[in-house]
């Protein structure tokens, strides 16, 4: 296992997890996001191929719709 931050929040996750993992893990639909890691936005693309290091810094924005 190996710490993270997500959202300002300490987390535990496997260690070689991917973002698209993590997202999973977290119940979170990757549809309506956008995941910045380490101050770099991650594209949509690369959540599978992108793996997480122990101390990473993740920001995870849901879009919201509305009128």
């Amino acid at each position: 296992m190996m710490q993270i931050n997500v959202n300002g929040e300490n987390k535990e996750c496997p260690a070689g997890s991917s973002v698209s993992k993590l997202l999973e893990s977290l119940d979170i639909d990757n549809r309506y996001i956008a995941v910045e890691l380490n101050h770099k936005i991650v594209p949509r693309t690369q959540f599978s191929e992108k793996l997480l290091q122990e101390n990473d810094n993740l920001e995870i924005v849901t879009f919201v719709g509305g009128g």
